[in-house]
């Protein structure tokens, strides 16, 4: 077994995983609460696709020698990282050509049976504008750092894809 795969087939991998995803929501909310920059809808979606990443991660560790897990953990893991690039590419746009036509909502649109506004709404519960781009490092937005991250995210999901698929030996 290549070393890729058994670092593929054990809790560190993943644990690495998680916690880099564990980090990007607490730096969310040391935005909104340390910061006090308010958080427009696609940042809620955004933070509901980094919990994605966690879910898939908390998947993969609970028995990352276990094909059928590390099977959904990669699929959990690969459908969080496309659509949260696809959300931060969206607001991107938002921030960089506004237009009057062209906003987001002023409520998240969560299914009937996961209203997360409702459960936890210090957290998902939008109060900002998509427009808006309050905070920027290195002339970055916000927004263009989340896609670098969804980004590095996909790269690595694909270095992994097949030594995590593979069955040890």
């Amino acid at each position: 077994m290549s070393q890729l795969q058994q670092f593929c087939h054990n809790r560190f991998s993943w644990g690495l995983l998680l916690l880099s995803a564990i980090g990007l929501e607490l730096a969310a909310l040391f935005f909104q609460y340390g910061m006090d920059l308010a958080p427009c809808v696609m940042c809620i979606y955004i933070r509901v696709a980094v919990l994605g990443i966690i879910l898939a991660a908390l998947i993969g560790i609970l028995q990352p020698k276990v094909w059928l897990l590390r099977l959904v953990g990669m699929a959990g893991w690969a459908v969080s990282a496309v659509w949260g690039f696809k959300l931060a590419y969206e607001l991107n746009q938002m921030q960089v050509n506004p237009s009057p036509f062209a906003t987001c909502s002023f409520y998240p649109e969560f299914p009937s049976f996961m209203p997360l506004d409702t459960w936890l709404p210090s957290v998902f519960s939008p109060t900002g504008m998509c427009s808006d781009s309050p905070w920027s490092w290195l002339s970055v937005s916000m927004a263009q750092w989340m896609m670098l991250g969804f980004a590095i995210y996909g790269v690595i999901w694909l270095l992994m894809l097949l030594p995590a698929l593979k069955s040890a030996k």
